[in-house]
């Protein structure tokens, strides 16, 4: 997913969870809450007790996200969404949470048997932390037939209509490689993907660490038994820059999709 998609992202995330669509354009886009997502999102579990008890009229939040700095958006009150922002963060999250597993078949208007073959796919997000911290999304899909691994999945069903009934005179092919197995061989695409990155970012990183730990035990140079504190700094200076890399599935499922040439 790129920055340029994340508005796509929002508008299937807050229709799928029942919510308004208020007004949407090019950069931007104003959604009205349900009472539900209120909760989910906008952390106000006092008003909520209130009017629970009070048996007032509940009042979800209509909310403005920003996706892209236009002309408009710039005189516009709302809240900039971009990745590692924490609004973004928690709306992954709560799509995970809520639809972490789906299986769904290409839909067509069929009048003899079509053959339906299985894909497994996948959205990861990628985290590179440090100091600093980057993260990027992957979507890959796998062919439970024939192995093929391809990237921008999510990208590709977006152009299919997909339904969770299998449509008429259509069946679905049994999988070769298990959804388990499928799973590893993705785990190892992602692996040998991150090796091939270029992560001067980390070697960056390393050398802001040692400048900072040179100081440090220049400090306490003259010191034969280092205090506590020295110990505590040195491990918060190793917590700071540390180079790691995280991979989180955000959600996934069982796609059965018409062969393609």
């Amino acid at each position: 997913m790129r920055q340029d998609e994340i508005q796509q992202f929002l508008e299937r995330y807050f229709r799928a969870n029942e919510c308004d669509i208020v007004e949407t354009e090019d950069g931007y886009m104003t959604v009205q809450l349900t009472v539900a997502m209120d909760k989910e999102l906008m952390n106000r579990p006092f008003y909520w007790h209130y009017i629970e008890r009070t048996g007032g009229t509940p009042a979800p939040v209509k909310l403005t996200l920003i996706t892209k700095q236009t002309e408009k958006t710039k005189t516009l009150h709302g809240e900039p969404l971009h990745f590692g922002s924490p609004r973004l963060h928690q709306i992954f999250q709560s799509a995970q949470r809520h639809g972490s597993y789906i299986r769904l078949y290409e839909k067509m208007d069929a009048t003899s048997s079509v053959p339906l073959h299985p894909w497994l796919g996948i959205n990861v997000k990628i985290s590179y932390q440090c100091d600093r911290k980057k993260d990027t999304i992957l979507s890959l899909g796998l062919h439970l037939i024939t192995g093929m691994i391809v990237e921008q999945f999510h990208e590709k069903l977006q152009k299919l209509h997909l339904t969770p009934k299998i449509p008429d005179y259509c069946f679905t092919i049994s999988p070769i490689i298990k959804p388990q197995s499928g799973m590893a061989r993705l785990e190892q695409y992602m692996k040998k993907k991150i090796e091939q990155d270029d992560h001067t970012w980390a070697e960056k990183a390393m050398a802001r660490w040692n400048e900072d730990l040179a100081l440090l035990n220049h400090f306490y140079e003259e010191m034969e038994e280092k205090p506590e504190c020295y110990h505590m700094e040195k491990q918060a200076l190793e917590e700071q820059y540390k180079p790691k890399i995280t991979i989180s599935v955000i959600n996934g499922g069982l796609f059965y999709l018409q062969p393609r040439s």
